[in-house]
């Protein structure tokens, strides 16, 4: 069936853009069908607008093309005919929607199976109860909801780690299990209920707040009244009336017939028994409100504070000789560790060798961080950076590498001068004009040294191995000196250069900014913005249309503007040379009716005739389109705003005007004279400057530029020749796009804070030597003082030095410009020095996507052409951090998350009081709030560092966007949680006087199990050895996190608890090297990425060889896969096996409510071979199943009479004996019970699967 569908799917896309009329989808006009809905919404998410026929419930399909005539149905032009709700849901999906990869693809395919077969009868079941449509009693409708909750279990544990059922996005398997659990969230579960299924519940409001869910659902209210409570009464109405039932008010117009004697009675003993029923809920209620402190006292044990008091002076060891608390506690196992590390220099490339220039055999790797801004403090973005450079940092210093990661902070020209100013004016009511510029960065310098290293207490607190010794401040001398010498010399060079050019200017800073400070503002048409130094709000998102009259003609030619008040400054007006509208007017001009300018009509194939009236007023000075055009027509250049946004260089009243009053004032100008044509809606983006939130405004600026296009190819050519990687691979396609259209590069900033720029402008005291212009770059001259700079002049001008005068440029350069030399200038470029020998080129630059541009490429180009290398071999990139709904970390909807409050943790009244600290205003710090207390109604729990980091490393799948669930974050907590416990319970097993033997290697004594937990160590070794080649994080914090919970807790530990209770001396003593090897090596394995919680349990644990083993997990050798080769496949499939019965075996435990009492279990096999391998096994079964006894049938024998079955395999079926501890004619009736009602419910659905079956 899935074939035929993949099939039917192919071809309809194939030939989806030949199709002339959209499909139809034939759907039952109930509004509560979920089918139906989930058809929708699959329609929705495959971008797809099908026509949508409904049909009388009672009517099938006419159409005998349909294979199956049932509904929701499917037909396309393209002849594609399919029915049924997976079906049809399938087609219509896009193919990302189905998983990817041929796993994730079986994964969605099964949950989709589940919601089908299991899910939605279970969901009808318990809502047609409560609904009323299904009559039934009490205990009925118990027995529906009890079915259900048990299914939500299964749903609730699955999702406790995941945001999404299958990978990191939305497939069609949310959809389908989503739309299953409709009725259920409408009707059947209310709060109380609710409560116990967070992570289901959590995923479920996910999903129906997709733009995708709401466009069908609209917003889905929760049920708040309990399934006991009296039945809603629905009435179905026509979908082409309405999705929605119709409102209790419109049902109370409606006059009721009337009712005979008998049913006035019935209603009045339903009533009594109604009383009846909400007294004894009240009462019930009581009861448990009694309770509710011990329930309090349970959660706070949970996630208990435990401190550690032990006297420790900063760079001690900490105490692990005391007992270990009773539960992991971040604060506890948090407490002194890296003051300790740092302190033995076990972060220094030089730690276990005489210098950094000693030959290591294994390698080295040196890594610089992405200097974050000096004003900055940490958010997730710089965590997740952090987690992923630190685990590969520790994994290569683990593997014995000379290891440097390179810490250093950037000056963040504009934000830090920004913050600057705000104090300085708050304080002292002064402005960086009343100080003077050496006074104002004097104050800059100190604030720095107050406040500008909090950034690095942060990044320590995360666990950040750097050496921070040979951290760098971007304004330190020896950088500094970098920046002057790459700029003297590509000046020298003329790569760099002086123009005259549009840039993005603010108003507000009196500066221009680089494009990635520009935030691009979508509207969709009409819409009201605030502007930095406006009272009212300013009209964007329109089109205005206005009309120039043709010189000397009663002709008009109507253009269309976003920005009416720059027609001020126009000085043509274009339209496509192929227009057959404006061919007479060729040449012609028209008149500007507040300047009287004659502007030319010019032709050029860049305006679209598609768009507005085909014609189009050209502003040179103010657009960059325009000013490209008028390059091409050599027109007039007029700057009508200037560097405070007000207007210059216009007739009044518009002179002097602020830039969007006069847009007002412009339009109704327009409308006087009779120029004024319409107004419009129009969808359009604004550009706004991400520091000061003022609109950017194109201006004509000299400015000083890089010329790129010959460092770009250079880029571009070594990805091509492989001496570059980039990783992903799908990055590649914007790399080229960049490098082989780049433009110049403008490095100019109108500030004071930064490096100045080192060049001259050049004034001549004599009359032979003509006055330069400041865009004429001769007349400039660049020098590493002003001295050397003159006696430049001198030479170029060939005048004595007493002529000359020097006026050195007021701005300083773009904060990307010394960014671009950091990889060099750490090291003391251009002076040669041991660490730029060695540590130039590095090995590796992981940062985020969104700045492949702004920095990547500019190091490797100032690299390349400054040092004649590459500044590194591999470049990695990361995916953005986006929040648990895929929305854009924003404080406006208060979803920024600072990484220190999930490590500590903060109440919700905590994360409020922080929005009060920003720059928002009051509405958007409510809707900010109302956010924040959706997402975390109860604050934020205490996760920890090493949660934070696991779990964002195990988000970073090698896409663009990351969506960060903290709850997600919480459930790592409980897995260290789990970590101190096993190595609790196995530092017990070991025993006081343990010694490991000197290596790991098996003695050949070994059992079953642990030569199985030997091997499946192995492959855990293996995956995360080409998962760090690969940067594939999640394959290696998966493949730890299912060793050790799943495999080694779950299994290993259960079985060797009867063998350390025994009495088998060489058994225990084999199982306990077994085990100090599985903990040595899982830590081990997990080191890089939980770095405190490792270390605290490895130090808990003895030394192979104490007098010679390194004294910190973080520089002891990480496992490979040449010292743990123990992999056997064959025993894996063997245990595989066993674990499939014992799953069998607990399912039928679970079903009967068998929690605590033991049953023998029989096991018939099919052969003699799984007869004898299962026989193998039976101890552990007995042990992890718990079970009496296990007793493995040889084929031909029968179990006893009693026993409830269940299929664990194609060769064994397990018999649990359950008589005489089960009511058996009871749970017979339950079966029948529970048949008659799915039948009932859903008559269409066949069960699929076995159930439980009792043999009398």
């Amino acid at each position: 069936k899935v074939a035929r569908v993949e099939r039917a799917a192919a071809g309809w896309r194939c030939r989806s853009h030949c199709l002339l009329t959209m499909p139809t989808v034939y759907l039952s006009p109930h509004p509560d069908n979920f089918q139906n809905l989930r058809v929708l919404v699959a329609a929705h998410y495959g971008r797809q607008e099908p026509k949508v026929v409904g049909l009388p419930p009672d009517r099938e399909l006419g159409n005998p093309s349909f294979t199956l005539p049932k509904l929701p149905a499917l037909e396309t032009q393209a002849g594609v005919r399919v029915s049924g709700p997976a079906a049809v849901s399938y087609l219509l999906s896009p193919d990302n929607m189905r998983g990817q990869g041929p796993k994730a693809r079986a994964s969605v395919q099964q949950w989709i199976n589940y919601a089908d077969l299991e899910m939605a009868p279970a969901a009808c079941a318990a809502a047609f109860s409560v609904l009323g449509i299904s009559k039934q009693n009490k205990q009925v409708l118990d027995r529906a909801v009890a079915e259900l909750r048990k299914l939500l279990e299964v749903l609730d544990g699955h999702l406790k780690l995941r945001t999404y059922l299958v990978g990191e996005a939305m497939t069609l398997a949310d959809v389908t299990v989503a739309c299953s659990l409709l009725l259920p969230y409408k009707y059947v579960l209310d709060q109380a209920l609710r409560t116990s299924y967070t992570n289901v519940t959590r995923w479920f409001l996910t999903c129906v707040n997709q733009p995708e869910f709401k466009a069908v659902l609209g917003p889905v209210k929760l049920c708040d009244q309990s399934p006991g409570g009296v039945p809603l009464n629905l009435e179905l109405k026509d979908p082409a009336e309405c999705r929605m039932a119709e409102s209790s008010e419109q049902r109370q117009q409606t006059e009721p017939p009337p009712k005979s004697a008998s049913q006035l009675k019935k209603e009045a003993k339903k009533k009594e028994k109604l009383e009846k029923f909400q007294q004894k809920k009240e009462k019930s209620q009581q009861q448990q409100g009694e309770k509710k402190p011990k329930a309090e006292k349970k959660e706070k044990k949970d996630l208990g504070v435990i401190t550690y008091d032990v006297p420790t002076r900063p760079g001690e060891k900490k105490d692990v000789t005391s007992p270990m608390p009773d539960s992991y506690s971040p604060q506890y196992v948090e407490a002194a560790w890296y003051q300790w590390w740092e302190s033995q220099g076990f972060f220094k490339p030089e730690y276990g060798r005489r210098s950094v220039s000693e030959p290591n055999p294994k390698g080295l790797f040196m890594m610089c961080i992405p200097p974050p801004n000096v004003t900055g403090s940490l958010h997730l973005g710089h965590a997740l950076t952090n987690a992923i450079q630190d685990s590969l940092t520790r994994w290569h210093r683990m593997r014995g590498e000379t290891t440097l990661w390179n810490p250093g902070c950037d000056h963040a020209g504009i934000a830090t001068q920004v913050v600057v100013e705000k104090k300085l004016w708050k304080e002292q009511g002064k402005t960086r004009h009343d100080l003077g510029r050496e006074a104002f960065i004097e104050e800059v310098w100190k604030w720095k040294n107050e406040k500008g290293d909090r950034i690095y207490h942060q990044l320590k607190k995360l666990g950040a191995s750097m050496d921070w010794d040979r951290a760098c401040f971007t304004m330190d001398p020896k950088l500094s000196y970098a920046v002057q010498e790459a700029f003297i010399r590509l000046h020298e060079e003329g790569v760099i250069y002086r123009s005259k050019r549009l840039v993005n200017w603010s108003c507000t800073l009196n500066s221009a900014i680089s494009d990635i400070e520009v935030d691009k503002k979508e509207l969709t048409g009409r819409t009201l913005l605030p502007v930095p130094g406006y009272k009212e709000k300013v009209e964007f998102g329109v089109l205005v249309s206005f009309a120039y009259k043709i010189e000397g003609s009663d002709d008009e030619v109507v253009v269309a503007t976003t920005r009416i008040e720059t027609m001020l400054g126009d000085t043509a007006v274009a339209v496509h040379p192929e227009d057959p509208r404006y061919q007479h007017l060729h040449g012609q001009r028209v008149l500007h009716p507040f300047t009287g300018r004659l502007l030319p009509i010019v032709c050029d194939d860049f305006v679209d005739m598609e768009f507005g009236t085909g014609a189009v007023k050209i502003t040179p000075a103010h657009d960059p389109n325009d000013y490209e055009v008028g390059l091409r027509h050599e027109l007039e250049f007029i700057t009508i705003i200037d560097e405070n946004g007000y207007l210059v260089n216009v007739p009044p009243p518009f002179l002097g005007m602020k830039r969007f009053d006069a847009r007002r004032a412009v339009l109704e100008a327009l409308k006087e004279k009779g120029h004024f044509r319409e107004v419009k809606d129009n969808p359009m983006v604004v550009p706004v400057c991400s520091r000061s939130k003022d609109v950017v405004e194109p201006l004509l600026k000299p400015q000083w530029y890089v010329r790129c296009d010959t460092m770009a190819r250079g880029a571009a050519e070594a990805v091509r020749r492989g001496d570059l990687r980039i990783v992903p691979d799908f990055h590649l396609k914007t790399w080229f796009n960049w490098m082989d259209s780049i433009r110049d590069w403008c490095i100019s900033r109108q500030l004071w804070w930064g490096h100045r720029i080192p060049a001259y402008f050049v004034t001549i005291d004599d009359p032979s030597v003509p006055p330069g212009e400041d865009t004429d770059g001769k007349y400039w001259v660049s020098g590493r003082s002003e001295q050397e700079a003159k006696e430049k002049a001198a030479k170029v001008f060939k005048v004595p030095l007493d002529k000359i005068s020097l006026r050195q440029d007021e701005d300083v350069l773009d904060t990307w410009f010394s960014s671009g030399l950091f990889p060099f200038s750490i090291f003391g470029w251009p002076n040669p020095s041991e660490d730029l020998q060695v540590f130039y080129p590095g090995t590796l630059l992981e940062t985020g996507h969104d700045i492949l541009f702004f920095w990547v490429a500019r190091m490797v180009m100032l690299g390349l052409k400054l040092t004649g290398k590459l500044p590194f071999r591999e470049v990695y990139l990361h995916a953005v951090v986006r929040d648990a709904h895929g929305r854009k970390m924003s404080k406006s909807l208060g979803n920024v998350i600072d990484p220190l409050d999930v490590i500590t943790g903060i109440t919700l009244e905590g994360l409020h009081a922080q929005l009060l600290d920003s720059n928002l205003d009051s509405a958007e710090i409510e809707r900010a709030k109302q956010g924040q207390k959706s997402d975390y109604p109860s604050g934020i729990p205490e996760c920890g560092t090493d949660a934070l980091r696991f779990a964002l490393c195990a988000y970073t799948s090698q896409g663009r966007d990351i969506n960060l669930d903290v709850n997600r974050i919480l459930g790592y907590r409980h897995f260290c949680n789990k970590l101190w416990n096993a190595t609790k319970f196995a530092i017990r097993g070991l025993g006081d006087g343990f010694q490991p033997q000197p290596n790991p290697k098996p003695s050949g004594t070994e059992s079953l199990i642990d030569q199985w937990i030997l091997s499946r160590l192995s492959h855990a070794v293996e995956l995360c050895s080409t998962g760090f080649q690969a940067y594939d994080f999640p394959g290696i914090t998966t493949a730890i996190y299912n060793f050790w919970l799943y495999e080694l807790c779950d299994v290993y530990l259960e079985c060797l608890k009867p063998v350390f209770a025994g009495p088998d001396e060489a058994a225990i003593k084999t199982a306990q090297n077994v085990l100090y090897t599985c903990l040595d090596a899982g830590l081990r394995l997990l080191s890089p990425f939980m770095p405190f919680v490792t270390e605290e349990l490895f130090q808990r644990l003895p030394r192979r060889s104490p007098a010679s083993d390194p004294p910190s997990i973080c520089v002891t050798s990480y496992p490979t896969t040449e010292q743990f080769c123990w992999r056997n496949e064959g025993l894996e499939c063997t245990v595989d096996f066993m674990l499939s019965i014992v799953r069998a075996v607990r399912s039928l435990r679970a079903d009967y409510n068998l929690t605590k009492t033991k049953a023998d279990c029989y096991l018939q096999c099919q052969d003699s071979g799984t007869a004898e391998a299962v026989t193998c096994c039976s101890d552990y079964i007995r042990t992890l199943s718990s079970s009496k006894q296990v007793l493995v049938l040889q084929p031909g024998q029968m179990p006893p009479s009693g026993c409830a079955v269940a299929i664990a395999s194609d060769r064994c079926t397990v018999h649990l004996l359950l008589k005489g501890l089960i009511d058996a004619e009871k749970e017979v009736s339950k079966l029948v019970g529970k048949k008659s009602r799915v039948a009932e419910a859903n008559p269409t659905v066949t069960r699929a699967h076995g159930r439980p079956r009792l043999h009398h």
